[in-house]
């Protein structure tokens, strides 16, 4: 990256007919250029970014919105510093429009690229530009190296992670928990003994769904990318989600049976909704509200279900539902974690475009973001007392918890024909009856020669 200088410092006005130099506490205005403020405590979080004013970085996301907006307001204070305009455009048909415009020579100068495969893709295929040192440094000093893992290809380092999200979730009600008696679970034998407890008190201690249109079944791959994180070592996670050993391996085999123990289960599924089978049917967004009625005591889903509960719910410890971490099996192998999030790869190098991708990764960035609210992220710079949702600050702790083990989820990892073909499709009829040697050998058999 190249060294910055300190020029005045400028933003730009959108409509304006490009530069207008702000009388703000990053400028003074004036014709000249010096920076009567340079030293302003607005702007020095901003110092090693500056030597840009005027140029202009797009952005291309699958974010829209109201997040869409939350994540423009985050950079606004770096763009009034750095005078980099930055342009964002969200997208709902993001995956598929990114590969138009990358073949079609219209690429993004930066992309927030959810999926680790489709990163690697265009690495592959030679359009990413490799991170700059800055970025790299930036991103090794504030991410544990789990995630980097995830945006480097062939020895080479494209970007840093921005937002995440926390899959290794179980959510409950506090109050019913308090008014039975019931506990938290430690390990996997406690959550066994209580969900043992709930079905004897003649309740479903287990709601789940995983209808999600053309996505079903999706949310049971997230139950068997968990239980191979509790049954087998982070190692032999990353072989099955690469194909280094079979789809029908033994220990896949191993972690679908587990799973199986409670979503096969009659006597703990499919509370508020019907028997086993039912879960096929029930949508992912109505599967844990029979727990505000007292159908259901837990239901497995990620940080994000917290936006699925009825209005009015109150999501906090002492509140109507909240999430424990769903534990592991053997707790002295430490915290297994399964997650998702985006990364900030880009396809051209400009310095400007650099800076930026630098400060993304800076936890000047994800403390700006956070205390926007509503936003998770693995970057241990991140102040917890920036963080003001309840479920948020337990995934951020989480997150940067020393004895957390985080791995991507798995199926953003394989070919798509696997990981939103084969495998939910799978899911489908094991939760419908079909054995599960049968169906990893469906899946195994589709993996892509």
């Amino acid at each position: 990256m190249a060294v910055f200088t300190r020029p005045r410092q400028a933003f730009v006005i959108a409509g304006a007919l490009g530069l207008a130099l702000s009388a703000t506490a990053c400028g003074t205005g004036g014709n000249d250029d010096t920076n009567d403020n340079a030293g302003s405590p607005e702007c020095s979080a901003y110092e090693k970014y500056e030597g840009h004013d005027g140029k202009k970085v797009s952005i291309y996301s699958s974010i829209r919105e109201i997040e869409a907006d939350r994540l423009e307001q985050s950079w606004e204070q770096f763009s009034k510093c750095t005078g980099i305009e930055i342009d964002h455009e969200g997208s709902g048909e993001f995956e598929a429009q990114l590969g138009v415009r990358v073949d079609g020579g219209n690429a993004p100068d930066i992309a927030f690229i959810p999926q680790p495969g489709l990163l690697k893709r265009f690495a592959d295929g030679g359009k990413l530009k490799a991170a700059s040192a800055d970025t790299k440094a930036m991103a090794e000093a504030n991410y544990p190296a789990d995630w980097l893992k995830y945006s480097t290809v062939n020895g080479t380092f494209y970007g840093a992670p921005l937002g995440s999200n926390v899959k290794s979730f179980v959510w409950y009600s506090p109050k019913t928990f308090k008014e039975k008696g019931w506990t938290v679970p430690q390990s996997w034998d406690d959550l066994i003994k209580l969900s043992d407890t709930i079905a004897a008190s003649g309740t479903k201690p287990w709601c789940a769904g995983i209808e999600s249109g053309d996505a079903t079944g999706w949310p049971a791959t997230d139950w068997i990318e968990d239980l191979m994180l509790r049954t087998q070592t982070p190692e032999v996670y990353d072989q099955w989600t690469s194909h280094g050993i079979p789809f029908n391996d033994p220990k896949v085999a191993e972690a679908l049976d587990r799973a199986g123990t409670i979503l096969k289960n009659e006597k703990y599924v499919n509370g508020g909704f019907g028997g086993v089978k039912s879960i096929a049917t029930t949508s992912f967004q109505e599967a844990g509200v029979p727990i505000t009625t007292g159908k259901c005591a837990l239901h497995r889903q990620a940080s994000f279900y917290a936006n699925q509960w009825p209005e009015g719910t109150k999501v906090a410890e002492d509140g109507d539902v909240f999430a424990f971490y769903f534990p592991a099996i053997d707790p002295a192998k430490g915290k297994p974690v399964l997650g998702g999030g985006e990364f900030v790869a880009a396809f051209a190098d400009r310095p400007e475009v650099q800076a930026v991708q630098t400060y993304l990764a800076s936890g000047e960035h994800a403390n700006s973001r956070a205390k926007i609210g509503d936003w998770v992220s693995a970057n241990n710079k991140l102040d917890l007392a920036n963080v003001a949702n309840p479920i948020d600050k337990l995934s951020v702790q989480i997150l940067q918890d020393k004895s957390s083990v985080f791995r991507f989820d798995g199926s953003d990892l394989m070919p798509a024909a696997v990981g939103a073909g084969t495998f939910w499709k799978g899911m489908v009829d094991w939760v419908n009856g079909k054995d599960t040697a049968t169906v990893l050998q469906g899946i195994e058999s589709s993996w892509p020669k």
